[in-house]
């Protein structure tokens, strides 16, 4: 059972737009979908309840940098009372063509700072997670530096898109179950623009 949301990116003006924060939009959609409920921050981290199919689901948004993403999950985590299973965190991932979502039950954190701190604060990575696809990097660009930059104008235009059906995704998971999303949510954004 789906009870919550964490979107990984990092605080401040400097990174509002940049790949990395891909996370971020999507619980911004999530939060905008239920009426734009207040956030109240609590131990490193923005949180608020939005109702999801029968339930409240804590969408959550840790104000720490990306590599300090752990300890803000856990304690919203602990405060719920809610185990790995019962979560859903939502990142950037630069390994995947752009717009593609990969929703996964466990796995590795592909090098991705915000996961590995995860991985480690929660001693498992048995973590449930929804990757949203911003590359590929250019070859020869540094990773680093390619997900701290902007969006493309290109990239602006079908951003709006990608967020949305990450969104549904998401709202899939919490409605229908993870396997249905999986099935639904798996594939490149050239497949799910045909239906």
């Amino acid at each position: 059972m789906l009870r919550l949301v964490a979107g990984l990116g990092n605080p401040g003006r400097k990174y509002q737009g940049t790949r990395h924060n891909a996370g971020y939009l999507v619980v911004e959609e999530l939060r905008r979908r239920a009426g734009d409920p207040e956030e109240s921050e609590r131990a490193g981290a923005m949180r608020c309840a939005v109702p999801m199919g029968d339930r409240q689901v804590t969408l959550v948004r840790p104000v720490e940098f990306m590599n300090r993403s752990g300890g803000p999950l856990k304690a919203a985590m602990a405060k719920l009372g809610a185990g790995p299973d019962e979560v859903l965190v939502v990142s950037d991932d630069f390994w995947l063509p752009f717009g593609t979502l990969r929703l996964r039950r466990s796995g590795s954190h592909g090098g991705h700072n915000g996961l590995r701190s995860i991985f480690e604060s929660l001693g498992t990575n048995e973590v449930p997670r929804l990757r949203v696809g911003i590359g590929p990097a250019p070859e020869g660009e540094e990773q680093a530096d390619f997900v701290l930059e902007p969006f493309t104008r290109a990239e602006r235009g079908g951003l709006d898109e990608v967020i949305g059906r990450a969104a549904d995704c998401v709202e899939t998971v919490a409605r229908e179950g993870f396997q249905a999303a999986m099935n639904r949510y798996n594939r490149g954004p050239s497949a799910a623009a045909e239906e």
